[in-house]
């Protein structure tokens, strides 16, 4: 269900970084995400008298794609309400462009299906906004423990509610921070193509793939591939805001 953590000499409770990507059973935003083309972003989640609210910014390449999104998120019958947010009482609490086309919501739901406790509830704290593209959540926690009780921690998790659970990184306080701080200046469609061209070998000479394909695994034209790709380079290499 997951890869094992590396035995190596990690300092008995000592704060980890971890990034996960997640998956588990009976979950409207995994649902959803998998049937349409586009992402949500969950800034915060919240339980009182038994349902769950949750802000989230839904994000896509059009608009059509968010109306689809947003249309599966009512239409799940693992959600009560979902709202559309039109109305900013702090600017400041706007979200960042995650892709051409954004829409906050509030989505309200039970919690018997949410795996966000199951994480809190054993030390891990989201240091992050809670990312879910095509069916997975990608969650960036950061835990105090050793490495063994973090992987007897995330058994629990998988056993407690079927989940799999995917490390795809981990550092401490000895690790660089330089490649994240650079990523995180991407939005959420940038950085998922900026990752899969890296992936699939983009970035190698000669190259494995080309931006046909790679445009074409995303389902969308060459142009707007490249385009986002370009973006991305510009962030990280600094010449952008």
């Amino acid at each position: 269900m997951g890869e094992a953590l590396s035995k190596s000499s990690t300092p008995i409770h000592q704060t980890s970084q971890l990034a996960l990507r997640i998956w588990h059973p009976d979950c409207w935003t995994l649902q959803t995400t998998a049937s349409v083309d586009a992402g949500l972003i969950a800034h915060g989640v919240y339980e009182y008298d038994d349902i769950v609210s949750a802000r989230l910014t839904a994000h896509a390449d059009t608009t059509d794609r968010i109306d689809d999104l947003v249309a599966a998120i009512k239409a799940s019958p693992l959600t009560e309400r979902a709202k559309v947010i039109n109305e900013y009482f702090n600017p400041g609490l706007q979200t960042n462009p995650a892709g051409n086309a954004t829409q906050e919501l509030l989505v309200e739901y039970e919690p018997a299906n949410s795996i966000h406790d199951a994480f809190v509830s054993r030390g891990f704290v989201p240091e992050e906004e809670i990312r879910i593209n095509d069916g997975f959540e990608y969650w960036t926690v950061i835990v105090r423990a050793s490495r063994n009780t973090i992987q007897e921690r995330l058994d629990e998790i998988r056993q407690e509610m079927d989940a799999e659970i995917r490390i795809e990184g981990m550092k401490s306080a000895q690790t660089t921070t330089a490649q994240c701080q650079q990523t995180d200046q991407l939005s959420e469609r940038q950085r998922e193509i900026f990752e899969l061209a890296q992936e699939e070998g983009y970035y190698m000479w000669p190259r494995e793939t080309s931006a046909t394909d790679l445009a074409d695994e995303v389902d969308i034209s060459k142009t707007t591939f490249l385009e986002h790709l370009r973006k991305a380079e510009a962030k990280i290499l600094g010449k952008i805001d």
